[in-house]
Parts: C-alpha cells; structure tokens; sequence
C-alpha cells in the first residue's frame, strides 16, 4: 500500500528518520516495523509562532518497496546530424534552451563569452587578491551565468507548476539533491552547483550538440528581417566565426555591451524598471534567533533561518531580496570602475553571516531622458560611484544599519564576509536620495516589524544594482519571437522575461520550444 499524508511535527521529528517512522505509524495505526520506506514531497518551516513546526507531505511505502525513479527523467537522443538551434548564452536560459533543442530533435551550438565552470573559479578568487575583475570571465559571465556562483537558489513565484517541476527534475537527473523536489525554497548551493552544470553541458556534447567557451556574439547576421545566425570573435585567437541558425538569445542581465549592439543594430527595446540598493548582513545566530524566537538559535534541527520583507514607501516598493542564509557577500561586478555586491550560500549554509538585497523600485520614469538605456546608464553611474567611494578598488563601501538610518558615518565596522574588505562611507550622502529615503523609511519599517532587526551589529554594503535586465527586448507574445526579426527569441533574464535561475531555465525551454516550431515550419 502506499499513502500520502499532511503532518505537522516538530523539528527533531522531521530530521530523524526513526522518529518520523513512529510518527506516521501511530497516525496510521499500524506497525512501524510495516514501513519499508519514506519519501518526503513537499517540506516547509512555520516559525510564526515561538514554537516552531515542520510541514511534511510524506508519502509512505508500507508492505512494499518503492520505485527507483524519484524523479522525471528526460531522454536525450542523438542530434548529431540535425539542424541547428544557437544559443547565445550558458547560463540557466541558455543550458534549458540547448536541452530542450536536444529533445525536439534540433541539435544546439552554445556560445558562451566566458569561461568554463570550473575555470571561473579561478578569475574570482583573483578578484580579491587583485583587486581587478575580468570583463569576460566573473560572478556573471561564464558558464552556468551569475547563479553558478551566487548562490544557487531555485525558489520562484511562477504559477506554471508543471514547468517548475521538470526544471527542478532536470538538476536532479544532472546530479542535484532530490531534497529540491520537497523543499519550499529549494537551493542546490554554489559550492555543489558547479558538477550540476558541467553535467548538462556533458548531456549537450553527448547527444551531439556544441558548446564554446570564451567565444563571444559581435553581431546577429540578417537577411532582411529574418535573423539567421550570429557573428562570434574567439576571445583566446582572436578569430571571427559565423554560426548559422535561429538564435536564442539568452546573454544574462550584465551584458551591457549586448545591448549597446542590439539598440545600434535597431532591434527594438524598452526601458524597464530594476530595483537598486545594498546588501545588509548580519550575524547569521542573530537572524536565527529573531525568526525561531529562541535565544539558542537554529539548534541542531532547523537550517539557517530566512527572511521575507516587503512595503511602500513614497509609492515605490522596499524590499529584502535573494535572502543567502549562512552565506557570503561577493563582488559582482562585471568590469573595471565599478562595484558591484551581490550574495550566496554554500549548501549547507553554515557560514557566520547571513545576507540579503535591501532595495528600492526603479521605474523608467524615475529617471530623466527617453533614452532606451537610461536604467542601464542609471546603474553604471551608480556603480561608478561606488567603485570612487569604495577607494577605487573592489573594498566595498560600508555602514552601520542604524547609523544609516540616523544619517550618521560609522567609525568602525562590524567583521564581515565580503572578501575584498569594506571601507567605512556615508551611503546616505552619496547613494542616490531615491533610494537612501526610501531604504531609511523602509528600514525602519522593517524593525517595527521584527524586534532586533534594526541594529548596528548589522551592516549595509553598497551597491547591490543587478537585480534585473535594465532593458526588455520586445518579442511576440505567442511565437516567441522578435516583434521584427523573425528567427530571434530574446530569452531570459537578460530579455527581461524571467527573474531567476528556474524562471529562466523556464523560459530557455519555451524559447527553444518555439524556434524549433519555427524550423519546423520553414523545412
């Protein structure tokens, strides 16, 4: 027999296998001895109350053994001799586009600019011993995109379950931990991520698909109004190369220069808002004891605790985003003069720190001019700035929480993750009064909330920019394609389509989806 149940139990229950056995056996009135195995479906943490309890959909296997499969697992053939789809781009969007291609039938070529997972480890350890960021090859661009190396999280409010689903079954057949099926904010880890990535480019290569590094777009090759391929320079030789195909266009939300090309080459955009502002870090014991309400913490049971906030201030949105529990600040920026911070946790999210993105709603009207690219302007100034303020290296400017919110400059400065250093500054003098109004009002806000949230044993490290693409590049709501250019699928985060790695990855199977409808139609 098997049987699913809905319990509510308290945290030792939930991580103790002979523990939760009992359990389900005295809710079911049968014999422990009975239960051959246990599968966890869904899993989340309430912590509203001082006691905290774990919500488990379990599904029980009694008198019998389960399946092997444990999750849905995708065929890929051989595509060696097929028509080609491109994809520009090796992050989320651009590994499910090739992925999906495979199963349709179509054979990819990725084009990635940067390097490959594992090389890239190598160019942002030298971030902090340097000082210096390789425009090619850094926390965004490289293989696996900016979620390879900040962070990992798979949590997304995408309705399309279904979609999710097979997402989150594709890390699990690539090496991911099946705990991301059950999890209600599943997170594969930076540190686990890596082997997950090389493993679906190994997929890709395999069922006879092309990936290359260190390769990157110069130009969409047109004929007339029908894109069919990309222009590419070999960053190690310098050689030019054409590749020929329908282009999925999935280049992240840093790629700048991108869309510098797409606007000359008149590929229509808008202006779309983004959300800029800091990360704040606190003692990780202290964010554990304020949301399990315990002076001892997490305990031995409970993960780091997480934090959700969310309110108006002056008609504009202030909010936490991408909470790292346990985790680090890194430098994300993506070229010389300028600072970038952005956040990430190992899998076992055990570090001293935790932080998230403390920010404020940008909208195109926000900010002067007509100009398609003014948010993206709007960002490097900002980040410009802050690389000045931040001693012109990558130490990261700094300041106390409460001493932001009473306009103060902080003397000293807490001990902190953010490997570069910080340097003590004013970021309520020198940050844009847009966002220092707000983030005061909203911080405040925030404490009013969550008694201990608000305190100088947290700090605010500036500037947290990248949260989203700048620009959305317009496309036809049913084919997928350029309003204009047929054969281009903007896709992703940097098309301004997805916000995260699930929802990108999401939008890479409906990008490649709807190219290979397109090559089916014109064969």
């Amino acid at each position: 027999m098997i049987k699913e149940l809905q319990i509510r139990v308290s945290p030792q229950v939930a991580a103790t296998e002979r523990l939760l056995k009992n359990y389900l056996a005295d809710e079911c009135g049968i014999d422990a001895r009975t239960i051959n195995a246990m599968r966890i479906l869904k899993r989340s943490i309430d912590a509203r109350q001082r006691n905290v309890f774990v919500n488990l959909k379990v599904r029980m296997y009694v008198n019998e053994q389960p399946s092997d499969d444990e999750y849905g697992y995708t065929t890929y053939g051989d595509v060696s001799y097929a028509k080609t789809i491109i994809v520009v781009g090796a992050g989320p969007g651009g590994l499910f586009a090739a992925l999906k291609a495979i199963e349709r039938g179509y054979r990819p070529i990725v084009l990635e600019r940067g390097k490959n997972v594992r090389e890239r480890k190598k160019d942002l350890s030298a971030i902090t011993k340097t000082q210096r960021v390789d425009s090619e090859s850094n926390y965004c661009f490289g293989e696996g995109g900016a979620g390879a190396y900040s962070d990992g999280k798979l949590y997304t409010r995408s309705k399309k379950r279904g979609d999710i689903e097979k997402i989150l079954n594709v890390f699990c057949q690539h090496g991911a931990s099946t705990a991301i099926l059950a999890d209600a904010h599943p997170h594969i880890g930076t540190d686990k991520l890596p082997a997950v990535i090389e493993a679906m480019r190994n997929t890709i290569i395999r069922s006879g698909g092309e990936v290359h590094f260190q390769t990157k777009m110069t130009s969409l090759v047109l004929d007339s109004d029908e894109v069919v391929g990309v222009e590419a320079v070999d960053l190690v030789n310098g050689l030019q190369k054409t590749f020929r195909g329908p282009v999925v266009l999935a280049t992240g939300h840093s790629a700048r220069d991108v869309y510098c090309y797409l606007f000359s080459a008149g590929i229509d955009m808008e202006a779309k808002g983004i959300a800029v502002g800091v990360r704040l870090e606190h003692p990780s014991l202290l964010i554990d004891q304020i949301q399990y309400h315990n002076k001892l913490g997490r305990g031995k049971y409970l993960p780091a605790a997480e934090y959700s906030f969310v309110t108006q201030v002056e008609g504009r949105g202030v909010y936490s985003f991408c909470m790292c529990p346990g985790g680090f600040v890194i430098p994300a920026a993506t070229d010389k003069e300028q600072i970038v911070v952005n956040g990430m946790s190992p899998c076992n999210r055990g570090t001293q720190w935790s932080n998230s993105g403390m920010v404020v709603e940008i909208r195109p009207e926000d900010i002067n001019g007509e100009d398609v690219l003014k948010v993206m302007r709007f960002q490097e100034q900002t980040e410009r700035d802050c690389w000045i303020n931040g001693n012109m290296r990558q130490t990261a400017p700094a300041q106390r929480m409460v001493d932001f919110v009473n306009s103060k400059l902080s003397y000293d400065l807490p001990k902190s993750s953010y490997a570069p250093g910080l340097i003590s500054s004013p970021l309520h003098f020198w940050l844009p009064p847009i966002i220092t109004k707000r983030l005061q009002q909203g911080f405040r806000k925030f404490g009013g909330m969550s008694h201990g949230f608000l305190t100088n044993e947290a700090v605010l490290l500036a500037v947290e920019t990248r949260t989203s693409s700048p620009v959305r590049i317009l496309r036809d709501r049913e084919t997928l394609q350029h309003i204009r250019f047929r054969g281009l699928f903007p896709c992703g985060e940097g098309a301004g389509y997805a916000g995260g790695i699930v929802s990108a990855g999401i939008d890479g199977e409906r990008c490649a989806d709807a190219a290979a409808q397109y090559l089916d139609g014109i064969s």
